[in-house]
């Protein structure tokens, strides 16, 4: 695929999709096909809602590296050929991410999120080695996850817009997971939205469709898809002012509840992932009620 087909899939509202466990903690592979395949009868895996497998929600720093493969293969399979899969790779040295990297690309996956090398506290140039060393390595999509809350000390530096800009010649880089630290400018992505897909990961939806951006981070999405779909329509066809509504409702009912976790919103609504793995908790009782009364407020279930 050349860099358009990869930014087109790339964009909208990836689904970061919880791991299913069993009561021992270990992979329960055969909920996760059948969750996939309910993801997909309600609308996940297109090319506006791609999974995304072994991000921090779906616990991706928790598995092995014997272990998210088998997840990979299992979402790829479950969700048919037409699905588009995301598979995300937490930080690591070069050469062991593009051996990730490969091992997801031979696995299906059609693109890549990857933090930031934070453990080896990167400058700007050394951000760009990463990135580029990866980008030359690959046939799919890389979107950067721009994980600054990991890059506080002055060795330790984040992804800035000039620094996306002296990246645009990368053909396998189409996207970043844009956010910045407080006090810095977010609405600095319009300078680069006309090259690279920036997905929201700051809060601002509308701010970012306005400024060029091509999608958002949904805590929602995999419980019910129906929402997001819908929202990400109103955003891209600049119907903001009934976007702003349905976002600042939703907000309102959840922040009430207490709880947004999409693990707690799917035991809410009968679709429980399992036990996530120690030190995180099961949803207690309480929490499952309050999502559950928040999404009978909002019409999500009935």
């Amino acid at each position: 695929m050349d860099r358009n087909e990869l930014k087109d899939m790339i964009q909208g509202t990836p689904a970061p999709i919880p791991t299913a466990f069993d009561n021992d903690y270990k992979l329960d592979l055969s909920r996760m096909s059948d969750m996939t395949q309910w993801w997909v009868e309600q609308g996940l895996g297109t090319k506006t809602t791609a999974f995304k497998v072994a991000s921090a929600v779906g616990s991706g720093p928790d598995l092995s590296d014997d272990e998210w493969p088998h997840l990979l293969r299992t979402v790829v399979n479950s969700a048919g050929p037409d699905a588009t899969v995301l598979c995300a790779l937490k930080s690591k040295d070069t050469m062991h991410t593009i051996e990730d990297a490969k091992k997801a690309q031979d696995l299906g996956a059609v693109g890549l999120q990857i933090d930031l090398p934070f453990f080896h506290h990167m400058d700007q140039d050394g951000n760009i080695r990463h990135f580029s060393a990866i980008s030359d390595a690959i046939d799919i999509g890389i979107m950067i996850y721009n994980t600054w809350w990991f890059c506080f000390s002055p060795e330790n530096e984040y992804v800035t817009a000039e620094t996306m800009l002296r990246m645009k010649d990368l053909e396998r880089l189409v996207a970043i997971k844009w956010s910045v630290p407080p006090g810095e400018d977010f609405h600095e992505m319009s300078k680069f939205s006309n090259i690279f897909n920036v997905i929201d990961n700051y809060g601002d939806y509308v701010g970012t469709f306005k400024n060029g951006g091509h999608g958002y981070i949904s805590e929602f999405v995999c419980a019910y898809p129906k929402y997001d779909i819908e929202l990400l329509q109103l955003l891209k066809s600049g119907n903001y002012d009934r976007a702003e509504k349905m976002i600042t409702r939703t907000k309102d009912v959840f922040d009430r509840a207490g709880t947004r976790s999409s693990r707690i919103l799917l035991e809410a609504m009968g679709h429980p992932m399992g036990k996530p793995r120690l030190p995180s908790l099961a949803p207690s009782e309480s929490q499952v009620k309050a999502a559950k009364e928040a999404l009978l407020e909002l019409g999500w279930i009935i």
